[in-house]
């Protein structure tokens, strides 16, 4: 499976030259690792993982079950063998102030947590963002982190915003080791969010 085995630190770099949220995955050593693109104009989260920016094989397909994405959860689905891979459920009041969000897999059963490490920090990433001109410099020193956790409390994963203008750089860190099918559910989450709490500030 494309998303295991990977070589970290994984860059996940906006493209800021098309309207849509667009971005690329490279490892540490700048290969490809995928292409993700978020449909335009939809009223509900649909989001395409393909091998690369070509779009020339789909390899999986996000979907969100709400038009409001308050409570929403996200399908995560495996197009090359036809099979449901899990989902991302974001915990609704919770989220309000520090972001957090449930990964679960195909049988529905939670297998881990992700959370914002520090609240404050996308606070003011989203009160300084809405001044003009100084707002799009905040992705320079405003850069919020979040830690994924699994059931048994060990920290799996550390995804972290990075400097760069228009927040258009996020990396994702392996902490210890985890199962293939584990990992490809982790990595396909945090794609989505990534999408979500770049939309947030």
């Amino acid at each position: 499976m494309v998303l295991n085995n990977l070589n970290y630190p994984l860059d996940f770099t906006f493209k800021i030259t098309t309207l849509a949220s667009d971005f690329n995955i490279t490892d540490r050593n700048g290969n490809y690792v995928a292409y993700i693109r978020q449909k335009m104009f939809k009223l509900k989260e649909d989001v395409i993982i393909f091998n690369d920016e070509n779009k020339s094989k789909e390899l999986f397909r996000i979907q969100a079950n709400k038009w409001i994405d308050f409570n929403a959860s996200y399908s995560l689905k495996d197009l090359v063998n036809n099979k449901n891979f899990g989902r991302l459920a974001r915990k609704g009041m919770r989220s309000i102030w520090k972001s957090t969000y449930n990964i679960l897999d195909e049988n529905d059963q939670q297998k881990f947590t992700v959370t914002e490490d520090n609240a404050w920090v996308k606070f003011f990433d989203g009160m300084v963002g809405e001044i003009p001109l100084i707002g799009a410099f905040t992705g320079y020193f405003l850069n919020p982190s979040y830690t994924v956790k699994g059931m048994d409390g060990k920290e799996y994963f550390r995804l972290k915003k990075m400097p760069s203008f228009f927040g258009r750089r996020f990396q994702l860190d392996r902490l210890i080791d985890i199962d293939d099918e584990d990992e490809s559910l982790v990595v396909l989450s945090l794609l989505m969010m990534v999408l979500l709490e770049r939309a947030r500030g």
